[in-house]
């Protein structure tokens, strides 16, 4: 089957000779959350516009269900559904009003009362726009997005202005999106919400994607970290050999790419010393974790990066003896 979303060495340049996109390629399986992640100016939205067919590429190419969104967009824009940034309504239409508006101009649109209804909506339905809150019009925005009950939707930055149940919410109409076959691209800056909902995702950084996989594949590929604080008159140097510490006084952290063997280790050692280990927090790396080193180390990515199993970039391992901060 052709894959949902193709990008093949994708550029996009603009006037002035600014790269936004510097030859990206990567695909989309159809039935699948991807999403698209990277720092401010990163190229994400450029990206997007690209495969939505608002732009043509500088080079390479694009396809979105096996066509070219840009020059076969009366193919393609029947069976998509975008969701931009920000959208433009007229302010003294009601919220129905927009709808039915919006739903004239898409085919086989879905009725106004189910639209408002996926999204929270129905109880604003009289209300008109200007008097609606930003994560309302944010709501609006994405039940316009499905009207045309899309194969592919494109949301970015869906969750902008919500409130935390109004994130959630958004979530769980997502993952039924998916469930029932549509396939999604979303670029966000809420790494909790990438982490949550994508199948696979890439990091983009200056016009580039540095990394790419599943969350875990990313997340993996960065060590975890264990936090305690000593007891006092215990030090550091106590600690087992094999545990890569770091101490800021009492507060000590270990980091380490097999966390259930590390934190065996530590915990042994604490008994048979009989140490407490105060504030003990233990966890894998978080996609955050991972996202911020990348975003430190991705201005040198040859000196700075190594290649991982998988084509993840991961940061050199640290020496294996403890490290007092300084």
């Amino acid at each position: 089957m052709t894959p949902a979303i193709e990008a093949d060495g994708l550029h996009r340049t603009y006037s002035g000779g600014f790269e936004a996109v510097g030859g990206i390629s990567f695909t989309v399986p159809r039935g699948e959350v991807f999403a698209l992640l990277g720092t401010n100016g990163a190229g994400k939205t450029s990206t997007v516009e690209l495969l939505e067919g608002l732009a043509a590429p500088t080079g390479g190419t694009a396809r979105v269900l096996g066509h070219d969104p840009y020059r076969e967009r009366a193919a393609v824009r029947p069976r998509i559904g975008v969701m931009l940034q920000e959208g433009g309504f007229p302010s003294n239409l009601t919220v129905a009003e927009t709808v039915r508006m919006w739903a004239g101009c898409t085919s086989g649109a879905r009725p106004v009362g189910e639209a408002l209804a996926a999204v929270g909506l129905t109880d604003r339905a009289r209300v008109r726009i200007k008097q609606l809150s930003g994560g309302e019009r944010r709501r609006l925005d994405l039940a316009l997005a499905l009207l045309g009950r899309p194969e592919v939707l494109f949301l970015d930055e869906p969750t902008t202005g919500l409130d935390a149940e109004g994130r959630r919410d958004t979530w769980d109409l997502v993952r039924r999106l998916r469930d029932e076959g549509t396939t999604v691209l979303l670029t966000t800056h809420y790494l909790e919400e990438a982490e949550t909902l994508a199948d696979r995702l890439a990091i983009m950084h200056r016009g580039r994607i540095v990394t790419s996989g599943t969350p875990a594949e990313v997340t993996a590929a960065r060590p975890a970290r264990i936090r305690f604080r000593l007891p006092e008159g215990t030090g550091h140097e106590r600690l087992p050999l094999g545990l890569k510490a770091a101490a800021y006084g009492r507060r000590v952290e270990i980091r380490t790419y097999d966390l259930q063997e590390a934190l065996g280790e530590l915990l042994g050692w604490a008994r048979a010393a009989d140490v407490r280990l105060e504030e003990l927090d233990a966890r894998s790396a978080s996609l955050e974790e991972a996202f911020l080193e990348i975003a430190s180390r991705a201005d040198d990515l040859t000196g700075g990066l190594a290649e991982a199993p998988g084509g993840l970039a991961t940061a050199p391992a640290r020496p294996h003896a403890h490290e007092e901060a300084r």
